[in-house]
């Protein structure tokens, strides 16, 4: 577990020995319920148990959802409307199921840009952070091939056009797009593949999401200061940390009980709102909707994807290069799964030798405007694909592959940062001058 000086598990009954000495699961469940934490932790720290929540929400549901659905073309409508009026709390589960995943893509979006913005991708993390991102990579596929699940006309469309990019891809593309499909276009083959993976996913996810524990745990949580707890001995580590448990578990609970005021008032209240009207209309191949738009999650990236035209001068340009054969829908599709993979990277874009983005000056603004865009992609992949929109589209996605790929590397030669505290006990008494035990302590930036 975590390399800070700590307390282990000490088996003290002979059924704890026995155990113990042969599967060591509750010493490793004691090491993560006691394992030291920065006590400096804010409120932006709690997002990890709400994403906990949400997959396991996910995955109950799911399964209880699975034993009365039909994936089948001709029935997979009908099933769905037999779920929410004939099934007992078919019509709860089925919209807990369906913005259970709008809350876990909203958690992990501000997971990510919380990691993003103190620099919890920086050495000796950079593995976390990986994983951390196949996490999201998973969850992408697993959303959409649960969209498609309802058969209906968004679902049945938005198939059909998402796998139309792996047609793209020179040479390889169409026998993938075929083999992914099952046949030649979207069909009941389609829907029995994307069940089944949707099925399949989330218990990947669940491997994937204890592999990340596993990670942080053996690096150290990061913190607001990005400094890292003293590690010389226990009396040291103890002045910057707390047990996990009650502290951060209390204060995780607390935040997880209002955010699920918020999540149970829109599944009461409001809860096709997320939704579009079109997918309550059963799948007809021979009638497009007039405006194809995924989940909102999904938007800033479609955005992305509908941004780089041919008329665009970097399209023309890697056209002329490759003597045709990147056109602006392959483009397009590089620029989707690039903006994703720039991310991956960021461990060895940034070259800042400072790990929080607290104590970088100009980075805050470049980190502001890079929330801004993302949100501004979003509203942008809602809108039709004409002017103005896919302008600001376009802008919107330069200033994205600009700040990975250029802002950031500059930054850490030009930015002159701030004064750090020399240590985590040193910034929480900062914070709260020297009650350094209290149990409540811990602040709220």
């Amino acid at each position: 577990m975590s390399g800070i000086p700590h307390d282990h598990y000490e088996p003290k009954t002979k059924i704890e020995k026995w155990l113990h000495s042969r599967l060591p699961i509750v010493g490793l469940l004691y090491d993560t319920l006691f394992i030291p934490t920065p006590k400096n932790l804010n409120w932006m720290w709690i997002w990890g148990i709400v994403l906990t929540f949400c997959l396991v929400l996910q995955i109950v549901t799911g399964i209880v959802l699975a034993m009365h659905y039909t994936p089948h073309a001709d029935m997979a409508f009908a099933s769905l409307e037999h779920i929410m009026r004939d099934v007992n709390g078919g019509h709860m589960l089925r919209y807990l199921h369906a913005n259970g995943a709008s809350l876990f893509f909203f958690a992990v979006y501000i997971h990510i840009f919380r990691g993003l913005y103190y620099g919890s991708y920086k050495a000796p993390r950079e593995v976390t952070w990986i994983v951390g991102m196949l996490i999201y990579l998973a969850m992408m596929a697993t959303g959409f091939m649960g969209y498609v699940l309802p058969w209906g006309q968004m679902s049945f469309w938005g198939a059909t056009v998402i796998t139309g990019l792996f047609g793209a891809i020179p040479l390889i593309g169409e026998p993938i797009q075929t083999w992914l499909l099952g046949g030649p276009a979207v069909d009941n083959a389609t829907l029995n593949r994307f069940f089944s993976l949707h099925y399949l996913l989330p218990f990947v996810i669940a491997g994937l999401v204890v592999v990340h524990i596993w990670a942080f745990h053996s690096t150290g949580n990061n913190n607001p200061t990005g400094v890292d707890v003293r590690r010389g001995s226990k009396a040291e580590a103890e002045k910057d940390t707390l047990p996990f448990w009650p502290y951060f578990v209390m204060k995780d609970l607390f935040a997880l009980s209002l955010i699920l005021l918020i999540f149970f008032a829109v599944v009461g209240f409001m809860p096709n709102y997320l939704g579009h009207p079109d997918n309550y209309i059963e799948a007809n191949p021979l009638a497009t909707p007039a405006h194809i738009v995924p989940e909102w999650y999904y938007l800033p990236f479609y955005a992305i994807l509908r941004a780089f035209t041919s008329d665009v001068w970097v399209v023309m340009f890697a056209g002329w290069i490759t003597g045709g054969i990147v056109d602006a829908k392959f483009f397009g599709v590089l620029a989707m799964f690039g903006a994703i993979f720039v991310m991956v990277l960021v461990p060895w874009l940034d070259t800042s030798s400072v790990r929080s983005g607290r104590y970088r000056p100009m980075f805050k603004w470049w980190f502001a405007l890079l929330a801004i865009d993302f949100v501004v992609l979003m509203w942008c992949g809602a809108q039709p694909a004409e002017p103005p929109y896919s302008t600001i589209a376009l802008i919107g996605s330069a200033y994205w592959f600009a700040y990975f790929l250029v802002i950031l590397p500059l930054l850490g030669v030009i930015e002159k940062p701030t004064a750090q505290p020399d240590t985590i006990e040193d910034d929480f008494k900062a914070h709260y001058g020297k009650t350094g035990g209290s149990a409540d302590a811990t602040p709220a930036e």
